[in-house]
């Protein structure tokens, strides 16, 4: 077992890391208890079933890693920052928009929000594409499927999300007999299998431009899917959501008109460049927020 001690910014919003992983009230590969402060998850890092369990304090996260064998540091260290949502720092966005009529009151009624990351890139990635075009609940309900079709059990009981070469060996009957569509699950095996021979690599270094081409490539991952995973995979701080239906939602509420159209939204966010992640972040918070 190895521990980490991660610092924390100021004002670091612990319940943005706990809505994020405690997303599946069935716990099955996540196990969150915000009144301990403290995160469970069970995730393949190179091949090897491992636990993060990371209790956050005001100024650190500290963390235990029970790998049941040898993880690399560097996997462990990379979904560590991830999954406290540390690669994009809200800040340069809250100054651009401080007096902006429209995001200036959203960002001072919530400072500081995080764009929480999934552990690890694949991860991002499929479960982009197993939520794509549905709804949340329906969502999460297939992919707790996906975990106990192509993961693995943690020694400590809790299961851990798969990797690639795991999703690769599965059936597509296996997906499709337990509600996953024809189309999802074609695109689930055949990304998979792609990244799994090393047709399709996922580098967190790699240019954004070149990461998009390539994805957009694969028969079934669109530009919701690319851009949804760059931000909860890469990390990539200008990702457009202008696809997004929520994100669309909020924009017509923000404005106080309809829903605007894709091309719409995309010139709305175009002028919240180079910061048009946390602008999606923070449509989605708006939400939850009244409005006015």
């Amino acid at each position: 077992m190895s521990r980490h001690a991660i610092p924390l910014p100021a004002g670091y919003r612990h319940a943005d890391a706990y809505t994020f992983h405690g997303r599946d009230a069935d716990a099955l590969a996540e196990v969150v208890d915000a009144q301990a402060g403290r995160i469970r998850k069970g995730v393949l890092l190179d091949g090897v079933p491992t636990l993060l369990d990371i209790t956050l304090h005001a100024d650190r996260a500290e963390c235990s890693v029970d790998s049941d064998g040898t993880a690399s540091e560097a996997a462990v260290q990379d979904a560590l920052v991830n999954m406290l949502g540390l690669r994009i720092d809200p800040a340069p966005f809250e100054d651009a928009v401080r007096d902006d009529p429209l995001f200036g009151p959203v960002v001072a009624r919530q400072p500081g929000l995080r764009v929480i990351q999934s552990a690890t890139v694949f991860e991002a990635l499929t479960w982009a594409i197993i939520g794509q075009q549905i709804n949340l609940p329906f969502a999460i309900s297939l992919r707790r499927t996906f975990i106990g079709l192509a993961g693995r059990a943690h020694s400590s009981g809790l299961w851990c999300y798969p990797e690639a070469a795991d999703v690769a060996g599965l059936d597509i009957e296996q997906l499709t007999s337990r509600k996953f569509s024809g189309a999802k699950a074609e695109t689930l095996l055949r990304f998979a299998r792609l990244v799994a021979d090393g047709t399709l690599p996922l580098d967190r270094t790699d240019d954004p431009a070149g990461v998009s081409e390539r994805l957009l490539a694969v028969k079934g991952i669109g530009p919701w899917t690319v851009n949804y995973a760059l931000l909860r995979g890469w990390g990539y701080a200008d990702c457009s959501l202008h696809g997004d239906v929520a994100v669309r939602n909020a924009i017509g509420r923000l404005t106080g008109g309809a829903r605007p159209g894709m091309r719409e939204a995309e010139a709305f966010l175009e002028a919240y460049r180079p910061h048009r992640t946390m602008a999606a972040a923070y449509l989605w918070a708006s939400l939850n927020q009244p409005a006015g």
